[in-house]
């Protein structure tokens, strides 16, 4: 089974890129043929100042790589360093109705929150569906949120299977219910456009900040609590098991403590969980030429099943 996934180097990791779908990644990897990249043109949408997503890009390769990801199992690139998916995007473009787009819950989440409306950001779409179908795609594990994008590219590719016949594998959407929406600190999903993000790789000072600002409602210390509406709450349940959970939702009930005493245990939580991943990233970031060679090396394999494929596709368009 071939499973592709890509995140994009806007910025730092957060827990609910780790939980919503790099924690799949690592798991897949050792059971299917695994397809990861480092979406920097995608990151464009949001992050045009170079230097700074040269150095997101270096960040995110050491973030993946700590977090496990074997390049010797998966094909592990930057989506810059394979053309071909450019080229793919501008050829679909021709195949994909403005309707389409124009009805793109994403395009318009983002808008209202207050990004630039540009060409990129309407045809992100496409140019996702391009990352897909290029490789021959199966499954895509990705959030509620991008469901509807999966779908356009199995609408995209079946209008050009009408066309040229079967060129394109219909992708599937993989998505785990419990982990399809990761709230952020606001309550709304967790996102770097939302600025809502709790970081894995921030200081300490920065990560308390974060976790010190999550939204919670005015209970008084003494009174019993409903943990299933906390914003805490629904966070700390990641790192914990049953058990855990369970512990944790009793103090809740009980009373007698407050949010803040719920923030500090989740501080605790994420440190600790984090603390070996936090400290192979500091190294890794000290071994750029490192991270550039494994980088290069998962590019020349994943641009040999993208040559391969546009080659088929050339015949068809007449280039």
């Amino acid at each position: 089974m071939r499973v592709l996934t890509g995140i994009q180097p806007s910025g730092d990791l957060h827990i609910g890129n780790y939980f919503g779908a790099i924690k799949q990644m690592i798991d897949t990897q050792n059971t299917s043929e695994m397809f990861i990249f480092i979406a920097n043109y995608h990151a464009m949408t949001s992050l045009q100042n170079g230097e700074k997503l040269k150095e997101n890009s270096l960040k995110a390769a050491a973030a993946f790589l700590s977090f496990g990801i074997d390049p010797q199992k998966s094909i592990f690139w930057l989506q810059s360093d394979v053309k071909e998916v450019m080229e793919l995007y501008w050829i679909l473009s021709q195949f994909t109705p403005m309707g389409l787009l124009e009805r793109a819950h994403s395009y318009k989440d983002k808008i209202a929150k207050g990004l630039s409306a540009s060409h990129g950001l309407f045809s992100y779409p496409v140019l996702m569906a391009a990352d897909i179908l290029l490789f021959d795609t199966q499954l895509v594990p990705v959030g509620k949120d991008q469901i509807q994008h999966v779908e356009i590219a199995r609408d995209i590719a079946l209008k050009v299977n009408n066309e040229w016949g079967e060129i394109f594998i219909l992708p599937e959407a993989k998505i785990n219910e419990e982990l399809a929406v990761i709230v952020g600190t606001d309550g709304s999903k967790m996102s770097k456009s939302y600025k809502n993000t709790i970081d894995i790789f921030s200081d300490d000072k920065t990560l308390k900040k974060q976790i010190s600002s999550i939204i919670t409602d005015s209970t008084a210390l003494e009174d019993p609590k409903n943990p299933e509406e906390c914003n805490v709450f629904k966070i700390a349940k990641l790192f914990l098991d049953d058990v855990g959970q369970e512990n944790l939702r009793n103090r809740y009930l009980k009373g007698g403590e407050g949010y803040g005493h719920f923030k500090m245990y989740l501080n605790e939580l994420v440190i600790d969980y984090f603390k070996e991943i936090r400290e192979k990233y500091n190294e890794l970031l000290n071994k750029p030429s490192y991270l550039k060679e494994i980088l290069d090396f998962g590019a020349s394999k994943a641009r040999k099943v993208a040559q391969e494929k546009m080659q088929k596709i050339y015949t068809k368009i007449g280039l």
